[in-house]
């Protein structure tokens, strides 16, 4: 079996990663308030609740750039 490898940058990388992590997220975020119309909440055993801790704490930091929507979704 002949195997190649491609060496990309961590940008290339990110660019590549980037719609389908966004897409994973909206699709998480749809089923969740699904499960309860009009209640959301994040349980602490739930990776995105993880993700917000630490966003939060960024923030806190002032590490955290804002995006806007347009930049965010792509709208």
């Amino acid at each position: 079996m002949i195997q190649h490898h491609t060496a990309v940058s961590v940008e290339e990388l990110v660019n590549a990663l980037e719609p389908l992590i966004r897409r994973i997220v909206r699709e998480e975020l749809a089923r969740a308030v699904k499960k309860a119309p009009g209640i959301f909440y994040l349980e602490p055993d739930m990776p995105l609740y993880g993700d917000m801790v630490e966003i939060r704490e960024r923030k806190m930091r002032k590490e955290t750039v804002l995006f806007s929507h347009k930049e965010v979704w792509g709208e």
